[in-house]
């Protein structure tokens, strides 16, 4: 009897063991459910890396109304300049070239044409006296048709210049314009006269009639002339 009570005390403890080791091995593996359940959620609920959220993005449109997210400068349009100013037109700028370039040549031609013009002025002193030779008469009528040709072909340029509808002519340009009234005359009466007093002076006549107006008229072409160079040259 005592035997089996020892026994069954024996087994009492054994299961009472057994059963404590179950019940720590219970919660630790509830435990590590529970560690592995909170893991998995984090896990799922980490930002996915920078790429793959650019791709699932979905693409946004501009709304109808919205500004613009780029700024962008105001055209002339905007200022309020009409579109047939803003275009460029090839056929006016080709022919604001040629008048550029064909009054260019008309100013060079001018300032060349100065110097047979004063060396004329100067050798007419020995051309008109009682006393002059023929060479001196010659020599001016040699620097006078210079001077006319150089002239003309000044002129030419000026006149067969492309006018630009619209331009106005204001200031040195147009006393410059007014002043061609006097020596463009001038230059063509000049020879005339000069040819008829050079004829007479050969006969041994004195210079008569139409043809002693050649030094006056020479002398107000020349200086219609000179004023012409200086309203384009000096500013006022």
């Amino acid at each position: 009897m005592i035997r089996s009570t020892t026994e069954m005390e024996f087994l009492m403890h054994a299961l009472k063991s057994t059963l404590r080791v179950e019940a720590v091995l219970l919660s630790l593996l509830f435990v590590t459910n529970i560690c592995f359940a909170q893991s998995s959620g984090d896990d799922s609920q980490q930002p996915a890396p920078a790429g793959q959220q650019e791709q699932q993005k979905p693409p946004q449109k501009d709304l109808p109304n919205a500004p613009s997210s780029t700024p962008q400068e105001p055209s002339l349009g905007d200022l309020g300049f009409p579109s047939s100013e803003i275009q460029a037109n090839p056929e006016q700028q080709a022919l604001l070239d040629k008048r550029t370039r064909m009054l260019k040549t008309h100013q060079k031609l001018g300032l060349i044409t100065t110097a047979p013009l004063i060396a004329t002025v100067i050798t007419s002193l020995g051309a008109g006296g009682k006393h002059t030779s023929n060479t001196d008469r010659n020599v001016h009528a040699g620097l006078g048709t210079a001077t006319a040709g150089l002239y003309f072909a000044t002129a030419y340029f000026a006149i067969r210049a492309p006018r630009i509808r619209g331009a106005e002519t204001r200031g040195p340009i147009r006393v410059h314009k007014i002043l061609a009234w006097i020596h463009g005359p001038g230059m063509v009466l000049t020879p005339i006269l000069g040819e008829l007093a050079f004829s007479q002076k050969n006969k041994g006549e004195r210079v008569h009639g139409i043809a002693s107006l050649h030094g006056p008229v020479a002398i107000v072409t020349a200086g219609a002339y000179g004023a012409a160079l200086l309203s384009v040259s000096v500013k006022f």
